[in-house]
């Protein structure tokens, strides 16, 4: 059965889809949402008010949000290695992991996007201030968490690296990691080489003016 993704390619929490579509090899077509396909919106509006994305369209069935769209694929469309380990104590890692960085680093790297897309004078400062702050405490923990593994949750890539991917990519355009932390910084190395993120970093990268702060010269 066709699978539809309903997405844009410059948002991260699609591109964590993305990738897990991707390190599966599993066929979908791509619903576009941009100002050129407003069909895409409506119908995503119609199934869910809210409008958030990505939404995966599994033939009758709506799945939303990108971690349920992973577990989903997991389910009923795996590929040959599961994004969910079957290890239950170590799939509990990898969920919790997949929470951090969609929560602590995502969450915080998002509020400071937001908080410059606000017009002149409405900025909060303190608000700002406390997002960068959080995300130093997340770059701290997580680079003494990631010593001796290759991916968050051991040595297989999981539902946890679909998440690092786009959260420690963009993070760095917004706060850029420190040099100090040189485990996390290696491991966004590895994910940015991952042939299925590399996929979709370069299928966002037409998009790249969009981004309020400007793309560092490393990209």
């Amino acid at each position: 059965m066709a699978l539809d993704l309903y997405a844009h390619p410059f948002s991260s929490f699609c591109q964590k889809a993305l990738i897990a579509l991707y390190e599966a090899g599993t066929p979908f077509a791509l619903k576009m949402l941009d100002a050129e396909h407003p069909e895409n919106f409506a119908a995503l509006k119609a199934a869910w008010p809210f409008g958030r994305f990505p939404a995966l369209k599994d033939g009758g069935r709506w799945v939303i949000e990108a971690t349920c769209i992973i577990e989903h694929l997991d389910v009923f469309h795996p590929g040959p290695e599961r994004m969910i380990p079957e290890d239950r104590d170590v799939a509990l890692e990898v969920r919790f992991l997949d929470r951090v960085f969609d929560n602590d680093v995502s969450g915080q790297q998002q509020a400071l996007i937001y908080n410059a897309l606000r017009p002149e004078g409405s900025r909060d400062a303190y608000g700002e201030a406390l997002a960068r702050e959080k995300l130093e405490v997340s770059y701290a923990w997580l680079d003494d968490v990631l010593k001796g593994r290759r991916w968050a949750g051991g040595d297989r890539f999981t539902l946890a690296d679909c998440a690092a991917g786009p959260a420690l990519f963009y993070a760095h355009w917004t706060h850029p990691i420190d040099p100090r932390f040189e485990t996390l910084l290696a491991y966004r190395r590895r994910l940015m080489a991952r042939p299925s993120f590399a996929r979709a970093i370069e299928e966002a990268r037409p998009y790249r003016a969009y981004f309020p702060l400007g793309v560092p010269a490393e990209g």
